[in-house]
């Protein structure tokens, strides 16, 4: 259901019958890991999440894992006051 790497490959999926007898199919919810910052990285202003996992990911779509070192579910929020020193992890967790 979601691609090699996605932060929700490793989610428990369960199910359950709706009113017409139907299986829906679903994930549990993700449960935000452990995740240590390696480095801190000072916003620019023009930054965002995407390009900064990029320069450090070689992979945009690893912006998640810049969430989870920093405990925020609005990636926005961490790119939204430049200067701020936010916390980048390894690319593995």
């Amino acid at each position: 259901m979601f691609f090699r790497g996605s932060r929700y490959e490793t989610v428990d999926t369960t199910s359950l019958l709706d009113a017409r007898g139907r299986e829906v199919r679903y994930k549990v919810v993700r449960v935000i890991p452990d995740t240590v910052p390696r480095f801190g990285y000072a916003v620019a202003a023009a930054d965002r999440l995407d390009t900064i996992a990029f320069e450090v990911f070689h992979d945009p779509e690893r912006f998640w894992r810049i969430c989870d070192a920093n405990r925020t579910m609005w990636p926005p929020d961490l790119t939204s006051r430049p200067g701020r020193v936010i916390g980048i992890p390894g690319s593995e967790g």
